[in-house]
């Protein structure tokens, strides 16, 4: 095999650890693949890292220890993740997308594969520290955000039913009150989750907070600690919700008037 240039070497790193966000690649398998010495392979990393830095493309980082090694981690700066709410909540605002009860129309928005990424990426920028062991949210349609944040995470995607499915096996079914008043079921295959790990709850929409409880006192069941609850919009009122410690990245408050206007600003901790 010819020889590897850098330029070839750092090029393939580079999309190897993006391709894999939050997962550690060690030293010596990229010696193996390149055929280069650990010092420069160490050489490659630290010039990686400067770039990332440089551009604000997120932090290629070095993990110490016995499991360490190198990973790629798209964080999102605060500047960058409000300029990107701050667009999505302009072109949120107005009145051609307000529902009846106070919704608001944005399944677009979350059909957007790059739209939906970096509200990923911001999400989990935020809960790194966390280091949570999967990703739940509740069918449907927040599955595409608590995807990407999950792809960010470098965890599994788990998803809460409305009812069991036969071939998910046994499941854990718990009856809660939704943001509306009604009694409503969630079902989690048993086989899903394991004792103590680490739950981060993400989801689209936030209004009483019913949901995002049930999902809590799912997590209770199988004795699953929740780290955080992220959603990529919550509504103005009610202002107390039934769940605490949430992030949103935009909220929405709907202007009485004919037609109604809907007006939406990104989240005070991004502001």
């Amino acid at each position: 095999m010819d020889r590897i240039r850098r330029n070839e070497r750092m090029t393939a790193m580079m999309k190897m650890l993006s391709g894999k966000p939050n997962r550690i690649f060690t030293l010596s398998s990229f010696c193996e693949l390149f055929g280069s010495a650990k010092s420069t392979m160490s050489e490659d990393v630290d010039l990686l890292q400067q770039v990332t830095k440089a551009f604000d493309l997120g932090e290629v980082e070095t993990v110490t220890g016995a499991a360490g090694g190198v990973r790629y981690r798209p964080v999102v700066s605060r500047k960058k993740a409000r300029e990107t709410i701050g667009e999505l909540c302009e072109k949120l605002s107005g009145t051609e997308r307000v529902l009846p009860g106070g919704f608001l129309y944005y399944s677009d928005i979350l059909s957007t594969p790059e739209t939906v990424n970096r509200m990923g990426e911001i999400i989990a920028t935020e809960y790194y520290a966390e280091d949570p062991d999967f990703v739940l949210t509740m069918e449907t349609k927040g599955i595409p955000v608590a995807f990407a944040t999950a792809n960010a995470l470098g965890v599994p995607l788990v998803i809460a039913r409305h009812s069991s499915r036969v071939y998910e096996g046994s499941a854990v079914n718990i009856n809660y009150v939704s943001g509306s008043g009604s009694i409503e079921t969630m079902s989690l295959s048993r086989r899903a989750v394991k004792e103590n790990q680490k739950a981060l709850i993400v989801d689209d929409f936030l209004k009483g907070g019913g949901t995002a409880g049930g999902m809590v006192e799912l997590m209770r069941e199988f004795n699953v600690k929740v780290v955080g609850m992220a959603f990529v919009m919550s509504t103005a009122a009610p202002a107390k919700k039934r769940i605490t410690g949430e992030k949103a990245l935009m909220t929405l408050e709907v202007k009485d008037g004919e037609p109604p206007a809907a007006v939406v600003r990104p989240a005070e901790w991004l502001r």
